[in-house]
């Protein structure tokens, strides 16, 4: 029996995620949903993010998804937990790579800059992470909520995305910095402008390669399929006709360039 593997997230942002998959783990049947009339979530309560995720996960088991990736790090946050103690199948979060970060930045005695959104950054994963790895206080913790409300409005020109993160980061020494931590899934799509503000050595790290390899693993050489197919679906609806699919083609083909 084939299973479909289902990603959610707030809006386009698990695209960077799915994209990674389709390059890394070809020849399944994938369901994207995109909640993306009630994005964007970092920055409501975590008790009606909490109460989103469930109906999209809901939502995708119903369409027959056997694996589901929680392609947001905000989602993963409120909601990862109970959803494995309610469900049966696989439950695939993201994680802020602050561990490898962290042994990246050391290594030359530099401090690691974590971006996300401001939910995330103040949820106990986040805390439990600082203290597990972070030990000689070497975090800086940075929200950039205003890059998924860019990105849920397809603006990816460097005149509007410098112009925030100059702001954003305007209160940080740039140069005191070895690694910086996407811990969003919306902010790879910035990778360029990000990497722009900072010295060239600065390595930039997300979390889609690390949830990817534990999807692999999870699927093993299960479900395979001729070739990759994927479904869309905003909110619960179906995507079918080409002006409706032509927003998600274009951000995977941004990612191509990146």
């Amino acid at each position: 029996m084939n299973v479909k593997i289902g990603f959610l997230d707030s809006g386009i942002g698990g695209l960077t995620v799915l994209s990674e998959a389709l390059k890394n783990i070809p020849n399944h049947e994938y369901l994207y949903y995109a909640d993306t009339m009630r994005a964007p979530y970092g920055e409501k309560p975590k008790e009606v993010v909490r109460q989103y995720v469930f109906d999209a996960v809901e939502f995708l088991i119903n369409q027959g998804a056997g694996i589901i990736v929680i392609a947001c790090n905000t989602a993963t946050s409120v909601a990862a937990a109970e959803l494995r103690h309610h469900y049966q199948i696989p439950i695939i979060g993201m994680e802020p790579a602050v561990k490898p970060a962290l042994e990246l930045s050391q290594k030359g005695s530099k401090r690691v800059l974590v971006t996300a959104t401001p939910l995330t950054l103040i949820e106990e994963k986040m805390q439990i992470l600082l203290e597990k790895y972070d030990h000689h206080q070497s975090v800086d913790l940075c929200p950039l909520p205003e890059l998924v409300k860019l990105a849920e409005r397809f603006d990816f020109s460097d005149e509007s995305v410098l112009f925030y993160l100059k702001d954003a980061f305007s209160k940080y020494n740039l140069n005191e910095y070895g690694s910086i931590v996407l811990g969003c899934t919306h902010f790879p799509l910035f990778k360029k402008q990000i990497k722009r503000l900072f010295p060239t050595d600065v390595v930039i790290i997300d979390g889609s390669e690390g949830t990817v390899n534990h999807l692999k693993d999870v699927i093993g050489n299960r479900f395979e399929t001729p070739q990759s197919q994927v479904t869309f679906y905003c909110s619960g609806n179906i995507v079918k006709d080409e002006s409706g699919l032509e927003p998600f083609q274009q951000i995977l083909r941004h990612l191509s360039t990146i």
